[in-house]
């Protein structure tokens, strides 16, 4: 149930982001149809071996969480379900794009994320409230990303991206065992990969992108209480679309 759960919410919020993208594509699209075949923007742009940029992000981002076997034992038995849920939030940061070949870059996006992951504890006891509990975290990441594009289209190019990110914690909760909160690890790993277009304008370029993350590591911390007893492993899934602006000349 709390499977489903989660693919149904993660979808309703997800979805969102993927259709404002396209929208996006589209809209670029029509822009290029409607062009002079002689109107080229920058066309030496991805000649140089080095760009920077700076980047905004919006994302949909929320926990995948497994039960221990504590969820099943009679201590629990109060304990219906958890369910994770969606919430919205944002990053910024910079761009450091490196030309390989043609068709291939290396791209470095230091960046500040703001994340808000909520978990929904369920009694089954009617008379019992439904207890929300909100871990904030903000970090520090490092997308380090391989980007292979396809031939360029008058003033456009699409895209696909792929590669790792470390992130670092910033906001430095302090554990405490007796602390009535969810505890989490500060540092994660994930893996990324999504897609994009480049626009080439008069004096810059820009790029919407959506990109999706997926955790690798067991985000839970070592602090056990009400909150952490029925819980065996978290990760965090995350849909984000990227405008992204690179300098042209």
């Amino acid at each position: 149930m709390s499977t489903a759960y989660f693919r149904n919410k993660f979808n309703i919020y997800g979805n969102k982001i993927v259709i404002i993208f396209f929208l996006v594509i589209i809209s670029g699209s029509t822009f290029i149809k409607g062009q002079n075949r002689s109107d080229i923007n920058l066309p030496n742009y991805d000649d140089r071996w080095l760009h920077y940029g700076f980047q905004l992000g919006v994302h949909s981002s929320m926990y995948k969480l497994k039960y221990s076997n504590a969820f099943t034992s009679p201590d629990l038995a109060s304990l219906q379900a958890i369910y994770t849920k969606p919430s919205i939030g944002f990053s910024v940061g910079f761009i450091a794009n490196f030309r390989i070949s043609e068709f291939w870059n290396f791209r470095v996006q230091p960046k500040i994320g703001f994340y808000d992951f909520r978990l929904e504890y369920i009694y089954n006891d009617p008379q019992q409230p439904v207890v929300d509990e909100l871990v904030e975290s903000t970090f520090i990441e490092v997308p380090l990303l391989l980007k292979v594009k396809s031939s360029r289209m008058k003033n456009s190019r699409v895209y696909l991206v792929a590669g790792i990110t470390p992130m670092f914690e910033a906001n430095g909760k302090k554990k405490r065992q007796n602390d009535d909160r969810l505890h989490t690890e500060s540092f994660n790993l994930a893996v990324e990969f999504g897609l994009g277009l480049d626009r080439y304008n008069e004096f810059y370029k820009f790029s919407p992108e959506l990109r999706y993350s997926l955790g690798v590591l067991n985000m839970l911390g070592n602090v056990d209480n009400e909150f952490s007893e029925g819980i065996k492993y978290i990760n965090t899934h995350t849909i984000t679309l990227y405008f992204l602006f690179e300098g042209g000349k």
